[in-house]
């Protein structure tokens, strides 16, 4: 072998041993988010609309029953 050659080689071999140094990312940290349904995002939609519209709901509430008492003074 020539010596460019073991350069190449020597080289190599020591930015493998860098790689392998490197510690990876663990899988189980950071799960992939499975496949939902369309039936199941519907329906998780569906709840948050719910949701906010309680939430809407009992702003509007908790508005109307502050207005009046504010009038009676």
């Amino acid at each position: 072998m020539n010596r460019k050659q073991l350069m190449i080689k020597k080289t190599a071999k020591r930015t493998k041993a860098k790689q392998n140094k490197i510690v990876k990312d663990n899988p189980q940290k950071n799960p992939k988010v499975g496949y939902i349904s369309k039936a199941v995002r519907a329906k998780m939609e569906l709840e948050e609309q719910q949701k906010l519209a309680a939430e809407a709901g009992e702003a509007t509430e908790t508005s109307a029953e502050a207005s009046p008492t504010s009038e009676a003074k």
